[in-house]
Order: C-alpha cells, then sequence, then structure tokens
C-alpha cells in the first residue's frame, strides 16, 4: 500500500497558495465560507461500512452449497464415529449430543434438491441412530 503525501492528495494546495501572500501574523479569511468536511466525511464513512457490511452478507450460490456439504460430511464423519465406539463397547454421551447438534443443522434447506435430497437422508439415520440410543420409555399401564 503507497501513502502519498497531503500535498499530492491537493488537502494543502489551498493553504500553501495563501501563506504565499506574505502576510507575517495570523489572519483569517473572511471571504472564504466554512465547510463541515468532518461531517461529510463521516456520512461517506458510514456509507462505505454499511456496503462492506452488505457484501460480506451475500453468499453465492457455491459458497452456500460448500457450507452444506460441509455439513453433511461432518454428520458423516460423526456418524463412523459413533460406529467405531460402538464397536468398541462404548457410546459417548458427548458423540450423542454432538449427534442432535448435527441434526439440527441439517434441517436447514440449501435450496438444491439433490443436495437437500442426500442431507435428509443423512439426517433420518442421524435421529435413528440417536433414538436407539435413547432410554425406553417406561409402558403405559
Amino acid at each position: 500500500m503507497r501513502i502519498l503525501p497531503a500535498a499530492q492528495n491537493g488537502v494543502t494546495a489551498a493553504t500553501s497558495a495563501r501563506r504565499a501572500t506574505g502576510t507575517s501574523g495570523f489572519s483569517v479569511d473572511e471571504g472564504a465560507t466554512t465547510k463541515s468536511a468532518s461531517a461529510t466525511g463521516a456520512a461517506l464513512g458510514i456509507q462505505s461500512i454499511d456496503a462492506l457490511l452488505a457484501l460480506q452478507g451475500v453468499e453465492d450460490a457455491t459458497e452456500r452449497r460448500k457450507r452444506f456439504a460441509r455439513r453433511g460430511s461432518s454428520a458423516l464423519d460423526l456418524l463412523d464415529k459413533l460406529k467405531v465406539e460402538i464397536l468398541e463397547g462404548r457410546v459417548g454421551l458427548d458423540t450423542l449430543r454432538r449427534l442432535e447438534v448435527m441434526l439440527e443443522g441439517l434441517a436447514e434447506r440449501s435450496g438444491e434438491r439433490g443436495l437437500d435430497d442426500v442431507l435428509d437422508a443423512i439426517g433420518v439415520r442421524v435421529a435413528v441412530e440417536i433414538a436407539k440410543r435413547q432410554p425406553a420409555a417406561a409402558p403405559a399401564v
């Protein structure tokens, strides 16, 4: 990033012309109108920040698809971890809690039919595994 001196930006050009007139003391130019540069600059700053924040909130289709694909992949990884725990004879409550949280995330729609179908199938499998590990309710008498 290159920083240019203020003289090249045109900021001090007006003040240096006034100094060249030869006055030795302090004087106020009464003919010049004062401009509120700070108010104008503040308004422009807010508008540019709003524009940046709006652009950050925009998500294109490929980013959205990647996010949902990562979500499905994470759910499959958790199911694999659960399978290993079952084979070892121990099922961790932490894994079940993470699966429950993952199931809530899989309920959101991506907007693509094929991807949503795959995520629904993963969600069903997660729900089945959670249901298998829930304590059985006592039968009603």
